[in-house]
């Protein structure tokens, strides 16, 4: 029944929790850096034609058409709802969704934060109890807008404020930890460093920590109690 993504919804027991809903009734905001052609794909045939998405906003060009732009958020929205028995189901593939771009792929500059904030007051305006996010900021262009390690307490740059603001409300936010943990940086990003958000790393089918995925923090700051 879950083809491809047999693995990554059994892993989470999620064949478990589809016995009882598989997403009615919850609202998800993605909010990410586009959604290249995800209207016009077969594994999203059943979204659209339940009227799953409510709509989608442009907050880095107001008025631009999402489904236009980069595809990350297409990969993103496929492991939630795509739905083609016998190939791939996603883990919620009966709620509704927004989907919301914050993000300009083709540079790095701290005002995307500023967007992602937007987009996250937007998901609370039009009641989503969910928002999803695969996007994570460190470095920039100019590298004097560069974040380092020392600023990550959980809760004190303004994206992180904003998310953890987004809880306070009532709304579970999801972040991607990151794809530095072979790199320099190494670590969890932004807003996955958010003191209330939940911060999601990646393995492997055999519950191995993958290599590129961002580690946690290694001193005592952000421990839970």
């Amino acid at each position: 029944y879950y083809g491809n993504t047999f693995d990554q919804v059994t892993m989470l027991d999620g064949q478990m929790l589809h016995n009882y809903s598989k997403g009615e009734g919850v609202l998800v905001a993605v909010i990410d850096a586009g959604f290249q052609r995800a209207n016009n794909l077969d594994v999203f045939d059943s979204l659209y034609a339940r009227d799953g998405v409510l709509g989608t906003y442009d907050f880095v060009l107001p008025g631009n058409n999402v489904y236009n732009e980069y595809d990350h958020g297409t990969y993103v929205l496929s492991i939630m709802a795509g739905n083609q028995p016998g190939q791939m189901v996603g883990t919620a593939p009966n709620a509704m969704y927004w989907l919301l771009r914050s993000e300009d792929a083709s540079s790095e500059y701290p005002v995307e934060e500023d967007y992602w904030i937007i987009a996250a007051e937007f998901a609370d305006s039009v009641g989503c109890n969910v928002i999803n996010t695969s996007l994570g900021y460190t470095t920039f262009n100019n590298p004097t807008f560069n974040h380092n390690y020392n600023e990550f307490t959980g809760d004190s740059i303004r994206i992180s404020k904003a998310a953890n603001l987004a809880v306070k409300k009532g709304i579970v936010v999801v972040c991607a930890a990151g794809n530095e943990g072979n790199k320099s940086w190494k670590y969890i990003s932004l807003p996955s460093e958010a003191r209330d958000v939940l911060s999601v790393g990646a393995v492997n089918r055999l519950k191995e920590i993958a290599s590129f995925s961002s580690r946690g923090f290694e001193d005592s700051l952000l421990t839970i109690k």
